[in-house]
């Protein structure tokens, strides 16, 4: 894909893996444009990061809709609107319906903070630590109907250091994962990353796991 990725971006929260994505297109490793970026939390964070870059931004609040296929369908026509390559989720903290996914097959992409598919969920660090686990990590996978449980597009590991406190591990996992997303979605771009199917090919090759990252 030699043009550039046009992007829709979800999130709920501070929107650091959304910045991780602007820093890349604005120094030139990721040859992106975000068209809009679309929050269920109106107090989000990531909607103010996108007014400051003078990207296209609304709050969808859930609470405002009778049911989740209502949201979701109002949701789908908003995307529709701006005809993007990839929907990425960029903490998002709603699941999106099954009727949703299937509108957009081979294009959503989330990023998850474990080594999928161990811990899918919430509270993958306190799980991590109270397991006593030598290794965590994130996972960048694309998004089918069950709960993160869709084809692994990359990952990376980072070890656990005995009594890791929780909040050292989570500034661990936020580092990579700004590394990671705007990687995969790099190599996207430049068609080193293709999905065909709901299979994941790198570099020509059909890879079940996904690719493993270095930082």
């Amino acid at each position: 894909m030699s043009k550039k990725l046009s992007l829709a971006v979800l999130l709920s929260g501070n929107g650091t893996n959304f910045q991780a994505i602007i820093d890349s297109i604005e120094n030139g490793r990721l040859k992106a444009a975000i068209k809009i970026v679309i929050s269920n939390n109106k107090d989000a964070f990531g909607l103010n990061r996108a007014k400051k870059h003078n990207i296209k931004n609304l709050c969808l609040n859930h609470k405002d809709f009778k049911n989740r296929k209502s949201y979701d369908q109002k949701l789908k026509e908003l995307i529709n609107q701006e005809s993007v390559d990839f929907i990425i989720l960029a903490g998002f903290m709603r699941i999106l319906g099954s009727e949703f996914v299937k509108n957009f097959p081979n294009k959503i992409i989330n990023i998850h903070p474990s080594l999928l598919p161990k811990y899918p969920g919430l509270n993958t660090h306190k799980k991590v630590i109270k397991n006593k686990d030598k290794e965590h990590g994130v996972t960048v996978h694309l998004v089918d109907e069950g709960l993160d449980s869709g084809p692994i597009i990359g990952y990376i590991k980072i070890k656990v250091n005995d009594n890791e406190k929780e909040n050292d591990l989570i500034n661990k996992i936020h580092k990579i994962e700004h590394f990671i997303y705007p990687e995969i979605l790099s190599e996207l771009q430049e068609g080193k990353i293709s999905i065909v199917d709901n299979k994941i090919i790198i570099d020509d090759v059909y890879h079940k796991d996904g690719k493993e990252y270095f930082i």
